[in-house]
């Protein structure tokens, strides 16, 4: 898979909020960090399938969009940047959650994720789904 068709397939995953589509991007050993906000890691394909699956499965939000609004390629071949808005609705309540990914990829799959979200509006998110 190029660069291109695994950002696309990662921004369609969280829009289908599918932990199976995301999942099979990886590599098995793959690694999937959150840097901001105090998650553990997923670590290998199968935890982040699970992971996922667990994390959405639990917040009902409703994904309406997923906007690139950049993707930066690095001196490093297998390292791009990608800018997002991830734009959801909870409880009726539009929200907009800021991202960026740091993607790690090697022979079409990725071997490392280092997720950066919005704090603030995640906790927009929670906020919205307990009221």
């Amino acid at each position: 898979m190029s660069i291109e068709e695994i950002v696309t397939g990662y921004h369609d995953a969280m829009l289908h909020k599918s932990a199976d589509e995301l999942a099979d991007l990886y590599a098995p050993e793959g690694l999937h960090e959150f840097p901001f906000g105090g998650l553990a890691p997923y670590q290998g394909r199968e935890e982040i399938r699970a992971g996922y699956r667990a994390s959405w499965g639990a917040t009902p939000f409703e994904a309406q969009e997923v906007r690139r609004v950049s993707l930066h390629r690095t001196e490093d071949p297998e390292v791009v940047v990608v800018e997002q808005d991830t734009f959801v609705t909870v409880g009726g309540r539009p929200i907009k959650v800021p991202g960026l990914l740091v993607l790690r990829i090697r022979n079409g799959e990725i071997i490392h994720t280092r997720d950066y979200m919005d704090t603030s509006a995640i906790a927009q998110v929670r906020a919205a789904t307990a009221g």
